[in-house]
């Protein structure tokens, strides 16, 4: 007997472990595309396999004319998926962080609400291609290793699973599998408009890459974020075992190397309740570690501060109490020659 075409299987396969190693339901947010969509039909079918419940849900941003019927239509192709439950989610897109970062964070909320509501996991369709597309941009935009080691397959944020089966699937597998099960699929003109960086990255710098480089661009930044994501994890998982007491002593952290002594320092702020750390306030907050030189606090966000004051690095809460020395005058630490 015949199995699936390639596509097919390629498809199902990579959902496979995922599905073995958690019983939990799914639910697959699914834009009408082609990887999204060929993502929920994997699912179905060996969701019945393994027993486990999958749903679908589907995200009306309101930007494009007729967005409401579309998303309509993306629920009607995942009922006939036999996906339960099926969901719509209207999302308030705001203006902050430009109308790619906008429209993705009202769509992450809408997810997040309605995996909470379900109980379910949240199954993204990104795909090798879309991880390629993330590190060229973390690279352009010089915003730290973490975002060029890319995206990871599962992630846990604010209770809510988030579960990408897919980074290691070409996109063009994915539109294959549409085709070879007769699946109807939505192409969205934002993804060719030049207007939008990423949208730019697919259709002009990886070609131009792919063709300068000989073939093979996207799968090798793949496995150079796979590689520097493992790198980045040790990292981390050292950081993890430092002691960081609410008084952190200077010389506990000033012999350590800079990329592990910073990682000390932001979970040391974290553990404290200082959010949204920048990386200027990290290297400000190093500075009082490594290169001191008498300076005085350094704001943080959310209105607290660090001073350093009997060799000490000492956190001072937004309303300047319980953290600062009684006279700082006396008592902040002199420089060195």
């Amino acid at each position: 007997m015949a199995g699936p075409p390639r596509a097919v299987a390629v498809l199902r396969h990579a959902v496979r472990s995922g599905l073995l190693e958690s019983t939990r339901p799914v639910l697959v947010a699914c834009s009408g595309g082609a990887d999204s969509v060929a993502l929920a039909a994997a699912l179905a079918f060996e969701g019945r396999a393994f027993g486990v419940r999958i749903g679908g849900v589907t995200v009306d941003h309101g930007l494009q004319a007729g967005s409401a019927e579309r998303a309509e239509g993306t629920a009607e192709l995942l009922r006939g998926l036999d996906l339960t439950p099926v969901l719509v989610r209207t999302a308030e897109v705001g203006a902050e962080g430009g109308p790619e970062g906008a429209a993705r964070a009202a769509r992450y909320a809408a997810l997040a609400d309605a995996a909470r509501e379900c109980d379910a996991r949240v199954a993204l369709a990104h795909t090798l291609d879309d991880q390629a597309e993330t590190v060229l941009l973390g690279l352009g935009r010089g915003s730290g290793p973490r975002s060029v080691a890319g995206m990871v397959e599962e992630r846990e944020t604010d209770g809510v699973t988030w579960w990408r089966p897919l980074l290691a699937v070409r996109r063009s597998t994915a539109r294959q599998a549409c085709a070879d099960q007769d699946l109807p699929v939505w192409e969205d003109p934002w993804n060719a408009d030049p207007a939008y960086t990423r949208a730019r990255l697919r259709s002009e710098v990886l070609p131009l890459l792919e063709d300068v480089l000989g073939g093979g661009v996207a799968p090798a930044l793949a496995r150079t974020a796979a590689m520097l994501r493992e790198d980045l994890d040790a990292l981390d998982a050292l950081a993890a075992t430092a002691p960081r007491p609410s008084r952190l002593p200077a010389a506990d952290v000033a012999h350590l190397p800079p990329a592990l002594r910073r990682r000390v320092l932001r979970l040391w702020l974290r553990d404290h309740g200082v959010p949204d750390l920048q990386a200027v306030h990290l290297d400000a907050v190093d500075a009082l570690v490594a290169r001191w030189k008498g300076q005085g606090r350094v704001d943080l966000p959310g209105g607290a501060g660090v001073v350093r004051a009997s060799g000490r690095l000492v956190l001072q809460p937004p309303d300047g109490r319980g953290g600062a020395p009684r006279n700082p005058a006396d008592e902040i630490e002199e420089p060195s020659p």
